[in-house]
């Protein structure tokens, strides 16, 4: 979980408590992550005391109700040295909604379908771009401005997949979406390649 190792290190910086972890994260990776939910933040300090990797200790406030401050442990320096020396796959592997909404678009054989999805993503995409172009102008941390770039370049792969899709279902007149939608009937029951009235049951009719 990136986010729990991203408190480790923030604590290796020195004790904190909650609100400050939280205000510390959010000015750390920028806006284009949004809000960290405090609720679960304490999850995540709760889960990280509860493994070792950090420990709390409560100081009382005369008039607010105790702080808990975290700490991190040794075992704690040591999940995080070799988190940051590990390579980091994709945590969500190539599954994509966006790419199950083009499957179901172009085996259903209708151009105008497919135009209408791979559009409004484009057209969502394009606005992706203007709005994370606008934060890394107006940002003055260069480690921000360098994670708006790499959330910029991945946009900007997602839009070139939208060309891709275009360009292999759109441009030859409509052959590759009839002969997707053609293969999607004859897979399902009662279409041309559906064998299962040829099984035992039917000839022992």
């Amino acid at each position: 979980m990136a986010i729990q190792h991203a408190v480790l290190a923030l604590l290796a910086r020195g004790p904190s408590y909650g609100y400050e972890l939280k205000g510390a994260f959010e000015a750390a990776v920028g806006p284009q992550w949004g809000p960290l939910n405090i609720g679960h933040l304490y999850q995540i300090l709760e889960r990280l005391s509860r493994d070792g990797l950090v420990v709390a200790e409560r100081h009382p406030q005369a008039v607010k109700p105790d702080r808990v401050v975290y700490e991190i442990t040794t075992d704690g320096r040591a999940e995080l040295d070799r988190w940051l020396t590990e390579p980091s796959p994709r945590s969500g592997g190539f599954r994509d909604d966006f790419f199950l909404k083009v499957t179901a678009a172009a085996r259903s054989g209708e151009p105008a379908t497919v135009r209408t999805v791979l559009g409004n993503q484009r057209g969502h995409l394009m606005r992706e771009l203007r709005n994370l172009d606008g934060l890394r102008r107006r940002s003055d941390d260069p480690v921000v401005r360098l994670l708006l770039s790499a959330a910029t370049r991945h946009v900007e792969a997602d839009l070139a997949f939208v060309d891709d899709a275009e360009a292999a279902l759109l441009t030859d007149g409509g052959a590759a979406l009839r002969t997707l939608a053609a293969a999607a009937t004859d897979g399902v029951a009662g279409g041309p390649a559906d064998r299962s009235g040829d099984g035992p049951a039917r000839a022992a009719g």
